[in-house]
């Protein structure tokens, strides 16, 4: 296996996710809340290979997809190309966000706020997003409630036969939770021999609701709510899956 697929993870990312079912599963929540708040344009601050970010623009939505990774962005551009209201940036998620025009709404899905090297730089990004979007706008951020996990244990999520460019490979992943933060465990090895099994651990914040909705009101939200899947089900710290943060300027 080369240094490549290891140091970019992009393709193995790409790889794992059934990308229409999650889709089809979180499509509908951002439709009713896009629609409720008549949005027709979306910043998504960090897009990853750019799914969401292309999904909202065949809405028919003005989007930008910006990405810390240029290896993403790369690819999503390759994807989905830059037709006329979609767009690509190389951006930290913390940076500001320059625009001729407010934004409508400003996402971070796919618990990338939890990467965040602390709670400082998730602070700055929350009111990036905001300071984006016009009045009355949102800013929407989908955290793992790793709350819901075990405090030790692993909890084993996928074990999955990949096909990609260097070969067929295994990957298994899961996650745990140690005090307040978490991690991603991911193992990757060729098949059928299993030599040049590559391993890795990514460190995940264990950010709470409170802290979310501090950075929200700081960064001048007027409403703020925490829902805890994409049923619009209210969060709950010990049982949820998902946190997700809706903030309206």
């Amino acid at each position: 296996m080369s240094g490549r697929l290891f140091d970019d993870l992009a393709d193995v990312y790409e790889a794992m996710i059934d990308w229409p079912k999650r889709l089809a599963h979180e499509g509908p929540f951002y439709r009713r809340l896009f629609d409720r708040v008549g949005v027709g344009s979306v910043v998504d601050v960090a897009c990853g290979t750019g799914r969401h970010a292309a999904m909202f623009h065949s809405w028919g939505l003005r989007v930008e997809g910006a990405d810390i990774s240029p290896s993403m962005i790369d690819r999503a551009r390759t994807r989905f190309g830059e037709p006329p209201g979609l767009s690509w940036a190389v951006r930290g998620f913390d940076e500001p966000i320059p625009a001729p025009s407010p934004f409508d709404a400003a996402v971070c899905v796919g618990n990338s706020l939890a990467l965040a090297p602390d709670v400082a730089t998730v602070e700055r990004a929350i009111q990036a997003m905001l300071a984006a979007v016009r009045r009355g706008g949102i800013a929407v951020v989908h955290l793992l409630n790793l709350r819901r996990l075990p405090d030790g244990p692993c909890v084993w999520q996928k074990c999955q036969r990949i096909t990609l460019s260097e070969g067929e490979f295994l990957v298994i992943k899961g996650v745990h939770r140690c005090g307040l933060r978490g991690y991603v465990d991911l193992i990757v090895t060729p098949l059928p021999e299993t030599k040049g099994m590559q391993t890795d651990s990514v460190p995940l914040l264990g950010l709470e609701a409170e802290q979310l909705e501090r950075a929200a009101r700081q960064g001048g939200a007027a409403r703020v709510q925490c829902f805890g899947d994409y049923a619009d089900g209210p969060y709950d710290r010990e049982r949820s899956i998902d946190l997700i943060l809706v903030a309206e300027t």
